[in-house]
């Protein structure tokens, strides 16, 4: 006999942040493979978001992604409940403290627990906000069910962190994008020879570390050039008066936000691209390098020779001289390039989006059995 359809509903709230692929490519792989069950999909009240399945419908849940207002608090948990589902899935480990049920929740790293990004607020404030957000992670661990983690390294992180929690915990590895298929930068948009970052620049993506390094490269190839993709923001913008102090600053190119098309040509074109960050859940900006056939040359910390395997040149991320011998490295030998390209393409096919969705539909079953 079919089992009745059971109710999902998924925190898909986060979507649009730096973060939001991975819920974006669940709900998008869920819709294709499960045509069973039906899913309530909670969203911002100003995300559009449409689904293709009949059995998945989009709830407006007018709530801060991140806050500990009593009143949003109780509001969110009063909804949750009024939907009666059976699974919850919180794509985020931000939940309402209040809610408790059947609930999967994702972790996608501890990496706000270890890099400040106090900005402009007071010490005492960011403190005592941080005591909260370690409460959070823990209250919201747990009252989950499982937890879903992008990489092995994580599971052995949040373990660490939280013993408790290591028997919920599941691996499901996210994936790169398909390879963009248009090139509309015309051939010499930068004529010289460059390596590329893309990405935020928040703390621990340890950009000033690559901007030291590539002052070590600059000065023996000074046609080289540095090129910073990422929508310019406060920590941009602090790292751009930070790169003035620099040698090689007139070399170093801040394009801020790049459309696909002119991304699709820096990654085909760059000499190498270069990946400083000291801490991931899972770490997708190399591997759609990889995907577009940028040579890897990667931090050697957390996650990253996990997820990127041997089609990657690694450093140590915290020595700006072994980032600049790392690069040295893919500049100065062309067959190490090659190689780099070829295992690129091959370790981005070990990934899948929708083998991702599966995964995790298979924790609901677990839960719905």
């Amino acid at each position: 006999m079919t089992p009745q359809p059971k109710h999902i509903v998924i925190d898909a709230r986060i979507r649009r942040s730096s973060t939001g692929r991975y819920t974006d490519r669940l709900v998008e792989h869920l819709q294709d493979i499960d045509t069973h069950n039906r899913y309530t999909i909670l969203v911002q009240s100003d995300d559009p978001w449409r689904m293709h399945n009949p059995n998945f419908t989009t709830v407006v849940a007018p709530y801060a992604q991140f806050s500990f207002n009593p009143v949003d608090q109780l509001r969110f948990t009063r909804q949750l409940r009024q939907l009666k589902p059976d699974v919850v899935h919180f794509t985020m480990t931000q939940q309402p403290l209040p809610y408790f049920g059947n609930i999967v929740t994702t972790t996608h790293d501890l990496t706000m627990l270890r890099f400040v990004r106090r900005g402009s607020t007071p010490l005492p404030v960011y403190w005592l906000k941080m005591g909260l957000y370690k409460f959070m992670v823990r209250w919201s661990h747990d009252k989950s069910k499982k937890i879903i983690v992008p990489t092995h390294f994580v599971a052995k992180d949040v373990a660490a962190f939280q013993p408790s929690a290591a028997d919920k915990l599941v691996v499901t590895y996210e994936a790169s994008e398909p390879p963009l298929d248009v090139a509309s930068l015309k051939p010499g948009a930068i004529s010289s020879p460059f390596i590329m970052y893309v990405g935020t620049a928040f703390p621990h993506k340890n950009l000033e570390k690559l901007v030291a390094a590539f002052d070590i490269l600059h000065a023996a190839r000074p046609d080289l050039k540095l090129v910073l993709v990422g929508k310019k923001e406060r920590h941009y913008e602090a790292l751009e008066a930070e790169i003035a102090k620099h040698p090689s600053k007139d070399n170093i190119i801040l394009t801020g936000f790049v459309p696909d098309e002119s991304l699709k040509w820096l990654y085909s074109h760059c000499e190498a691209y270069v990946f400083t960050s000291l801490s991931e859940g899972f770490g997708l900006p190399p591997l759609e390098a990889m995907q577009h056939g940028a040579p890897v040359v990667s931090s050697n910390a957390s996650c990253m020779p996990e997820v990127s395997g041997e089609a990657a040149h690694y450093f140590d991320p915290t020595n700006p001289a072994d980032i600049a011998r790392g690069v040295a490295d893919v500049l100065d030998n062309p067959n190490l390039r090659l190689n780099l390209i070829e295992k690129g393409y091959r370790q981005v096919k070990k990934y899948s989006w929708r083998r991702m969705a599966e995964q995790t539909l298979a924790v609901y079953h677990d839960l719905l059995k």
